[in-house]
């Protein structure tokens, strides 16, 4: 079940817990669907080759190393 907060205390919230409110139910829902995702390597009742599996993990590997960049990028300032 979701739970859904009140618009008051969402105006309220500070970027930090709207980071960890946001990133948190992503962070849930990819972890469900990688969940799923396991359940193709059933060869019951799924047919897949060792090129399709590696497709699949080459392109998940590359776009989490994409978004680990954009959360470890510099923080510096340029100043004069």
């Amino acid at each position: 079940m979701v739970k859904k907060m009140s618009k008051i205390s969402i105006k309220n919230e500070t970027k930090e817990e709207k980071f960890k409110r946001i990133a948190s139910a992503r962070t849930s829902r990819l972890l469900n669907d990688l969940r799923l995702l396991g359940n193709c390597a059933n060869t019951n009742i799924y047919s897949y080759s060792d090129e399709d599996i590696e497709k699949i993990f080459t392109t998940i590997d590359k776009e989490v190393k994409r978004i680990k960049m954009l959360f470890n990028k510099p923080k510096t300032k340029f100043s004069l």
